[in-house]
């Protein structure tokens, strides 16, 4: 049975696909034990074996590739031997740049690229041969396409056809109250801001309670104050309802924010995958750092002394330090401490941080101690600077 108004082998945006509805390097934090197992670049042991996903969602070795846009041109690689599980009840984030193949990847879990290798799995058994319309996957995109012809209430309420009355209103009023719009049911789309949009939308691709939800970018198209707090909503409604979810989104906060586990891709490849503060405390390499905010790399033999005392590491290796590593401005002077030019001051939300330029590192973000705002450095002073060691990274050799 296919979905009133769609057909076999089509799906429509926010309502589930099913029959009635629709190697590398390693690195360690200074001073830190070293990073456990779960977040290996590229996966885990069970994928390099090959091993089949036997509750959730199974990637393997999945390819996908486009025609070329041209004669004689080679086709474009998307997704380019990518494995992951998405074990049953778990949010796992792809994040990446743009062009980095996760909503390629995505599209294929959906069955709407095909793929060029590898297997798509649910609880052990292929879906790659099963339509569309037949695998209960969910699918929400940035914009919502909400129906303009339908009130709040008939949106969420589209993929629940064939139910009882009762039970869909009683369904659709929870969901309106778990997303934040209790009483909203009668509204007309075209009165809803972008983020009440993107909450209806979310109701209406969690109604059917797919056995799998994939989000596309859901909150890009919103500001971003409005995204930090739908980001806490959606994790929120996703635990609430033990949704498995596919997220996909180019921002690391929100990434870390949304999911348990997230995995990093680039050029069609998966570079990392672990929970957040496991790829934070250890990123696997300078690209995976560069890709989550770390925004300094210094060979450890070359580093400023005060660098190299605080961190203790092969002169070969490098250190990566993220936006606080450094703290100032100090009052204390010696080898302590580093010295380096303020190029600008930044207030965001009452908390100032400096942008100071430091010879031997570069251009770094500098925590701020608990200084009045008439007490910092202008931008053209020198100020000191003490070295946080536990935020330094030794990144592998």
């Amino acid at each position: 049975m296919t979905t009133s108004g769609t057909t076999p082998g089509t799906t429509t945006p926010g309502t589930t696909t099913s029959g009635t509805t629709t190697s590398g390097t390693t690195s360690t934090r200074a001073g830190a034990p070293a990073p456990p197992t779960t977040s290996e670049p590229g996966g885990d042991a069970a994928h390099a074996a090959g091993e089949v996903a036997r509750a959730g969602l199974g990637v393997r070795d999945v390819v996908v590739r486009y025609p070329a846009s041209r004669r004689g041109a080679a086709p474009t690689t998307a997704v380019d031997g990518v494995s992951l599980d998405v074990a049953r009840g778990e949010v796992l984030a792809l994040l990446g740049p743009s062009g980095c193949g996760k909503s390629s990847l995505l599209r294929a879990v959906a069955g709407l690229e095909p793929l060029a290798g590898g297997d798509l799995t649910w609880d052990g058994g292929s879906v790659v041969d099963v339509p569309v319309h037949r695998r209960d996957f969910g699918l929400m995109f940035q914009d919502g396409q909400l129906f303009t012809h339908r009130d709040v209430a008939g949106n969420i309420a589209y993929g629940l056809a064939g139910r009882p009355r009762g039970q869909v209103a009683a369904r659709v009023e929870h969901l309106l109250e778990l997303v934040g719009l209790p009483g909203a049911g009668g509204r007309a789309v075209a009165t809803l801001s972008g983020g009440e949009r993107q909450r209806v939308a979310l109701a209406r691709a969690l109604a059917p309670a797919p056995r799998l939800l994939l989000l596309d970018e859901p909150l890009s198209a919103l500001d971003r104050s409005l995204r930090e707090r739908l980001a806490l909503d959606l994790r929120t409604a996703l635990l609430a309802t033990g949704t498995t979810a596919l997220f996909v989104t180019h921002d690391q906060d929100e990434a870390f924010v949304v999911a348990d586990r997230v995995a990093v891709m680039a050029s069609g490849r998966l570079l990392q995958l672990g929970t957040p503060a496991d790829l934070w405390r250890a990123p696997a390499d300078e690209q995976v750092a560069r890709f989550l905010g770390y925004e300094a790399f210094v060979v450890a033999g070359e580093a400023p002394a005060a660098l190299r005392d605080a961190v203790r590491a092969p002169a070969d290796a490098t250190l990566a330090l993220p936006p606080g590593a450094l703290v100032g401005p100090v009052a204390s002077a010696g080898d302590a401490t580093l010295t380096g030019m303020v190029l600008a001051v930044r207030t965001r939300r009452g908390s100032p941080t400096l942008h100071v330029a430091v010879p031997g590192i570069g251009e770094v973000t500098v925590a701020t101690p608990a200084v009045g705002v008439l007490d910092l450095p202008a931008a053209g002073d020198e100020v000191r600077l003490h070295v946080v060691r536990e935020a330094v990274v030794v990144l592998g050799r």
